[in-house]
């Protein structure tokens, strides 16, 4: 299951301060702040979905998230892969070096990255 762009604003929110209070998750977001009534409906979504959980104290709701931020994005990743680039890593890594601009520095970080990884293959 996927969440929408709003959700996922605030499930961003949620991964950075771990478990939070409505007011703290209010507090994350820049002027002019969403309405209180909004951020409890889409709370309300995302614990449907199986993304968000919570403990009462009181009247009061602590949430936090059900999901981890490192699954959350390598499933739609892996989902991007396999939509647009035929199941392969390889064109998606030869789409991403080529469309993204990204410096020799940048590059040869990447490298370092895909040899560690073969390394410990």
């Amino acid at each position: 299951m996927k969440l929408s762009k709003t959700e996922e604003d605030l499930m961003s929110h949620l991964w950075k301060l771990e478990k939070a209070f409505m007011k703290e998750l209010l507090d994350e977001y820049p002027d002019p702040k969403p309405a209180t009534t909004t951020i409890a409906t889409l709370l309300k979504r995302m614990t449907d979905k199986g993304f968000v959980g919570y403990e009462l104290f009181g009247k009061s709701r602590q949430y936090r998230p059900l999901v981890k931020k490192s699954d959350y994005f390598s499933k739609h990743v892996n989902g991007l892969i396999k939509n647009f680039f035929n199941d392969s890593a390889s064109q998606f890594a030869s789409f991403f070096t080529k469309e993204t601009d990204l410096s020799k520095k940048e590059l040869e970080e990447l490298r370092k990255i895909i040899d560690r990884q073969i390394e410990n293959k």
